[in-house]
C-alpha cells in the first residue's frame, strides 16, 4: 500500500552485514520531493566535519526488505538554479574481508525504500564501502540493497581504458627478477617438466626470490627460481609477469592507484611518490615519474587523449593538504601543469577531496566546496555554483553527474540532490531531489544512469534508475536478496570517488548486481541478478556452480564481464554471461599451480584489458625494508 505523501517509504534491499557495526535497515521510500526552499545555510553547509561513525552495512540483520527508500513521493526534478548545499554526510568507511572480499555491510536485510511506497522486502544484502583512494572496493555502510533508489557509485561498464580496474582477492607468483622487480614466467607450454627461468636484466637469474610469509600487501610468494608456468595445465592461463615493489615506502605502507590502460601498450599505477608506466607484455618499466610530494587522489578514468590529473600534498609536513593538483601524460609520463586548489571559508578543511574528468573539465570535490579547471592548461572554470545546492562529488564520464548537499536554514528541508552539470560551466542541466535524510551514496553506472542512496538514521539502502533528462525510471526491488556491491575509494566526504564500484554493471535496458553469498564456510557461492530498468523486477539470475563466487566487473560488448574467485588450491577466472542469462563463459582460468599465491594479495583490483587479467595490489606495507622489497604488487595472466 502507497503511504501518505509526505513520509520517506520503507523498504530497501538487505545486505551482509559487518560483524563490527550493527546492521541498519534497508532504505525507505523518500518523501515527497523537498520544494525549493530559499537558499539559507543548513545541510552541506561548511562546518567542521563530525568524526565518522562506523555504520551497519545495508541490509542490518532483522530488517524488513523492501522498506520504504530514500523517496517517500514519486520524486519530482529539482531546479538548476538553487543553490548547492555544502558537505555531503559522512559515511563509514569499510574494511576488506578475507582474501580481500568485502566483508558483509551492517544492512544485511533490505529495508524501505526511497519513494514513500509500503515497506517490502529489499532485493540486496549489504553494500560494500570503498576504502580509501585506491585501494580495493569493501563493503558499503547498508550492507543490503534498499529497495528505493537511491545515487550510488559505479559507472557503466566499459573497458578498463584510462580507467582503475576492480579490487578482488587474487594471487601471485615468483619468477625471475628483471630489472627493476620483475619476474618473467619463463615456461608457458602447460604441463610437462619445468625449464630454467631466464633472467632479463641487471640482477642476477638465482637473486631476488619471493619468499612465503609476507604480511598484509606483500602477500605470499614462492622461490625466485621457481617457474611459475611450470605446473601450469592445458587449457590454463600463462602467468606472464609479476611484479615487485620498487618504490621505498614510509613505515605504514601506502595505497596504490590505478591500474589505467594507454593506446601505447602500457598500464600505469601510481603509489606514495611515483608515478609509473609498464609494458603490458612484458612488465618492463616504460617510464617513472617522482613526485616531490604524496600522493592523495587520483580520478576512476582519464581524459579521452590519454592524461590524468592527481591530487597531491601541499607539502611534506603531517598536517599537509591535499591541495595541488598535478597533470600527467599517461602515454609519456611527462608532467604538465600544477594548479592549487584554494580554500574556500574556514571549514573548507582540504583534508581529502575527489578529483574526476568530464571531458576538457577535470574537478576537486570535497566537503561543502566543489572547484572546476580545464584539462588543457589547469585554470580555473567555475566554483561556488548560485542557489543552495552544491556539488561535492562528480562522475568521471562523458556526462558530468554529481552529488549535491542542499542547505536551507531548516533542518526538516535539508535534502541531497543527483545533478548533471554542463561541464564547462557548472550550469546544472537537471536536478533530482532525494527525500529528506536520504544521502547520495554511488553511481552505479552513468549511461543508463543508476544511482544508489542511503538513509544512515534507518540505516537503509536504495536503488534507482533515471532517465537522461533526470527523471525517475525505475526502482529496483531486489526482494529479499541481499546484495554486495563492492565500491573502491573512501566516503565521498573523505576522498572518496562517487563510482568505481565492481559487483554491479548495465546496459541499455538491464542494470546486473552480486548478490552475498548465499551460504557459510567453505561451501559458498553467490548469484548475479539482472533487473528489468523499466520496471525494476527481476529478469533472471546466473550462478559460477557451488563453492565459488563471482563478481561482475562491466559490459564486455553484449555480454556481463565477470571475475570468479579463486580458492587455497583453484585459480580464479574470467568469464562472462550472456545478457539473456545462462551459465557463466569461462575466457581465461588462471593456474591452479599458483591460486595460494593469487589468493593472497590484499584485495587487489582486477582489470581485464587486452586478453590479460591483471591483479594490482591496493596497498603495499612490509614490517621493514626488506620484506617491503620483497611485497609482489601486481601479477598479470594471458594466453
Amino acid at each position: 500500500m502507497s503511504q501518505p505523501p509526505n513520509q520517506p517509504p520503507q523498504g530497501g534491499f538487505g545486505a551482509p552485514q559487518d560483524p563490527r557495526q550493527q546492521p541498519p535497515q534497508p532504505p525507505q521510500m523518500p518523501p515527497a520531493p523537498p520544494q525549493q526552499p530559499p537558499a539559507q545555510p543548513g545541510y552541506g553547509y561548511p562546518q567542521a566535519p563530525p568524526q565518522p561513525q562506523p555504520q551497519p552495512g545495508y541490509g542490518y540483520p532483522g530488517q524488513q526488505p523492501g522498506q520504504a527508500g530514500p523517496y517517500g513521493q514519486q520524486p519530482q526534478p529539482g531546479q538548476p538554479g538553487q543553490q548547492p548545499g555544502q558537505a555531503g554526510p559522512y559515511e563509514q568507511q569499510p574494511q576488506p574481508g578475507p582474501y580481500g572480499q568485502p566483508q558483509p555491510g551492517p544492512y544485511s536485510q533490505p529495508q524501505p525504500g526511497p519513494y514513500g511506497q509500503q515497506p517490502q522486502p529489499g532485493p540486496y544484502g549489504q553494500q560494500p564501502q570503498p576504502g580509501p583512494y585506491g585501494q580495493p572496493p569493501q563493503p558499503g555502510p547498508y550492507g543490503g540493497y534498499p529497495g528505493a533508489p537511491a545515487p550510488g557509485s559505479g559507472g557503466s561498464g566499459g573497458p578498463f581504458k584510462g580507467k582503475p580496474a576492480v579490487v578482488i582477492g587474487a594471487a601471485l607468483a615468483a619468477v625471475l627478477v628483471i630489472g627493476g622487480g620483475v619476474y618473467l614466467a619463463t615456461s608457458g607450454d602447460g604441463g610437462g617438466g619445468k625449464k630454467k627461468p631466464v633472467a632479463d636484466g641487471s640482477k642476477d637469474a638465482g637473486t631476488g626470490g619471493l619468499p612465503s610469509g609476507d604480511d598484509g600487501g606483500s602477500a605470499g610468494g614462492r622461490d625466485a627460481d621457481d617457474d611459475l608456468n611450470g605446473g601450469r595445465q592445458s587449457g590454463e592461463a600463462k602467468i606472464m609477469w609479476l611484479q615487485k615493489n620498487d618504490v621505498d615506502l614510509p613505515r605504514n605502507g601506502s595505497d596504490v592507484f590505478g591500474p589505467w590502460f594507454t593506446d601505447n601498450g602500457l598500464v600505469v599505477k601510481a603509489m606514495y611518490k611515483k608515478v609509473a608506466a609498464y609494458n603490458t607484455s612484458d612488465g618492463k618499466e616504460k617510464w617513472s615519474l617522482p613526485l616531490s610530494t604524496q600522493l592523495c587522489a587520483a580520478p576512476s578514468r582519464a581524459s579521452d587523449d590519454g592524461k590524468i590529473v592527481f591530487g597531491v600534498k601541499s607539502d611534506t609536513t603531517e598536517r599537509a593538504k591535499c591541495s595541488k593538483l598535478q597533470m600527467v601524460d599517461l602515454g609519456t609520463g611527462k608532467a604538465g601543469w600544477t594548479a592549487e586548489v584554494r580554500k574556500e571559508g574556514t571549514f573548507d578543511l582540504l583534508s581529502d577531496i575527489t578529483i574526476a574528468i568530464s571531458g576538457n573539465t577535470v574537478t576537486a570535490g570535497r566537503t561543502g566546496h566543489s572547484t572546476a579547471f580545464s584539462m588543457k592548461d589547469g585554470k580555473e572554470l567555475w566554483g561556488k555554483l548560485p542557489g543552495e545546492c552544491q556539488p561535492y562529488a562528480f562522475t568521471s564520464s562523458a556526462r558530468l553527474i554529481a552529488a549535491a548537499a542542499c542547505s536551507t536554514g531548516e533542518a526538516a528541508k535539508n535534502h541531497q540532490r543527483i545533478q548533471e552539470h554542463d561541464s564547462a560551466t557548472g550550469k546544472v542541466k537537471w536536478s533530482y531531489p532525494l527525500a529528506q535524510g536520504w544521502e547520495v551514496d554511488r553511481v552505479y553506472s552513468v549511461s543508463p544512469l543508476v544511482v544508489s542512496a542511503t538513509h544512515r538514521e534507518k540505516k537503509s539502502w536504495s536503488v534507482i534508475s533515471l532517465t537522461d533528462s533526470g527523471k525517475l525510471r525505475s526502482e529496483i526491488d531486489g526482494g529479499k536478496d541481499k546484495f554486495q556491491p563492492q565500491c573502491g575509494g573512501t566516503f565521498v566526504i573523505f576522498g572518496r570517488n562517487l563510482e568505481g564500484c565492481t559487483g554491479v554493471a548495465a546496459d541499455e535496458d538491464t542494470f546486473y548486481m552480486v548478490t552475498a553469498d548465499k551460504t557459510s564456510g567453505l561451501n559458498r557461492t553467490n548469484e548475479v541478478v539482472a533487473f528489468s530498468l523499466d520496471t525494476g523486477k527481476p529478469k533472471w539470475r546466473s550462478s559460477p556452480g557451488p563453492d565459488r563466487t563471482m563478481t561482475p566487473l562491466r559490459m564486455e560488448g553484449d555480454d556481463v564481464l565477470v571475475h570468479i574467485d579463486g580458492s587455497y588450491d583453484r585459480g580464479g577466472a574470467v568469464a562472462t554471461i550472456p545478457a539473456s542469462g545462462g551459465k557463466p563463459k569461462v575466457l581465461l582460468q588462471n593456474p591452479a599451480s599458483t591460486a595460494s599465491i593469487e589468493n593472497n594479495f590484499f584485495t587487489p583490483r582486477i582489470a581485464y584489458e587486452g586478453g590479460q587479467l591483471y591483479l594490482v595490489n591496493s596497498r603495499v606495507s612490509a614490517s621493514n625494508d626488506k620484506e617491503e622489497k620483497e611485497a609482489k604488487t601486481m601479477m598479470v595472466f594471458g594466453k
